[in-house]
């Protein structure tokens, strides 16, 4: 009999329950959390030794079966999946869990997964990038499933344009636009291998969009003020939050490349950072000082000792992981609300830091060069907002000289 943090397991996960509670505080989880994590435990090691289920015994299948149990039971709290995730996370490096079985793929998922490799390999995309192409892809693969085999050699143009035509409507110009691209590469990918007699990449019809026909919708400066002044610097989340926003607004970063930012990638002597952005391209920028501050007030009373990895920005509950993509949207939805602003993305504070430099007088070459942006036609899109810019091919409106508008 074990007795861990007020709770006491005697079936199979006694061997394993001391190590567990460990892992939790050296994640971060506070005492009374790694409690309420062990006593849950403590609950599973029960039913376990109820029903002669070992170790061994304890796949996918079977953790259903006991959740589904405990909700039965009328608990609250503790009763999915990710609530066992942190004992399987302990669990299976130990290599105590069964093997899980590999499922073969269905027909649609293994093309898809050769479609993936050709991707990476040939095409020499990114993975974010290539989980975009598939995802886009799937539903037109899967309508060519007839029972168990995939029907490629009956592929027709009307096929291929019936299903832009159903997958496009209701979609932003970008969305559809990525549908079509993804498509027109599994086609060609299709008839470069041999699968279908023909390239029918062709068929897929262009979407109607106008480049630079969009405004850049940034922030004024007042309603910036207000978003930042929403993070409370007296605590951990509001120092965080501040840093983040920070770099979206002053900098122009993309919420990727926020969340990638790595510890070494700052250069404290010289001022610089290293940013990884699209295509994995890494360029050193400046650090201003407002920034470079607030990440140092971050670093010295937020970000956690026992943070996993060497991510400059980490979740503020336990267990202690790199900030995703989707953690510094929210951070930015929450600051909006916070601020009394509209629901707003990321990308909103892009916009919001290419529009504060044209106001201070910079030319869109320099824009370009701090968003970063591969081609000009890219930054083209600000002149829309640059007015001092604008006022200079403004004409006087005729007048008529005797008195009216002519």
């Amino acid at each position: 009999m074990v007795k861990v943090l007020r709770s006491f397991v005697r079936g199979p996960l006694e061997p394993h329950v001391e190590g567990f509670a460990g892992q939790l505080l050296r994640q971060g989880y506070s005492r009374a959390s790694a409690e309420q994590h062990v006593c849950f435990i403590a609950h599973l090691d029960r039913w376990m030794r109820g029903a002669g289920v070992g170790l061994g015994d304890l796949n996918g299948e079977v953790l259903d079966r006991y959740l589904a149990e405990r909700r039965a039971a009328g608990y609250r709290e503790y009763r999915s999946v990710r609530a066992l995730q942190p004992l399987l996370d302990y669990l299976v490096p130990l290599g105590v869990l069964p093997v899980p079985h590999e499922v073969p793929l269905g027909p649609v998922e293994e093309l898809l997964a050769d479609f993936r490799g050709w991707l990476l390999r040939e095409r020499g995309l990114t993975e974010g990038t290539v989980r975009g192409y598939v995802d886009c892809v799937r539903p037109f693969v899967a309508g060519r499933l007839r029972g168990e085999v995939l029907d490629l050699a009956g592929l027709t143009a009307a096929d291929v344009t019936g299903f832009v035509r159903t997958a496009c409507p209701g979609r932003a110009v970008g969305s559809a636009k990525l549908i079509v691209c993804s498509l027109r590469s599994l086609l060609g990918w299709l008839h470069v291998t041999g699968q279908v007699p023909m390239s029918l990449a062709t068929a897929a019809p262009s979407v109607a969009g106008w480049r630079l026909s969009g405004l850049p919708k940034g922030l004024e400066p007042a309603e910036l003020r207000r978003l930042l002044s929403g993070c409370d610097r007296h605590t951990t989340v509001g120092r965080r939050d501040f840093a983040v926003m920070l770099l979206l607004a002053r900098m122009g970063l993309r919420a990727g490349e926020v969340a990638a930012l790595g510890l070494d990638d700052i250069d404290w002597r010289r001022g610089e950072v290293v940013i990884v952005g699209k295509g994995n391209r890494s360029e050193r920028l400046p650090l201003p000082d407002e920034i470079g501050a607030a990440i140092a007030a971050y670093f010295r009373r937020g970000r956690p000792s026992d943070a996993e990895g060497r991510s400059v920005f980490v979740r503020v509950h336990a267990p202690h992981r790199p900030l995703t993509t989707g953690g510094v949207t929210m951070i930015v939805f929450d600051g909006a609300q916070r601020a009394g602003l509209p629901r707003m993305h990321a990308h909103r504070l892009r916009h919001t830091a290419a529009t504060a430099m044209l106001r201070a007088g910079a030319p869109l070459a320099e824009v370009g060069q701090v968003l970063r942006h591969r081609s000009a036609m890219s930054t083209a899109i600000y002149a829309k907002v640059d007015h001092a810019a604008l006022a200079v091919l403004v004409r006087p409106w005729p007048v008529d000289p005797t008195g009216g508008l002519s």
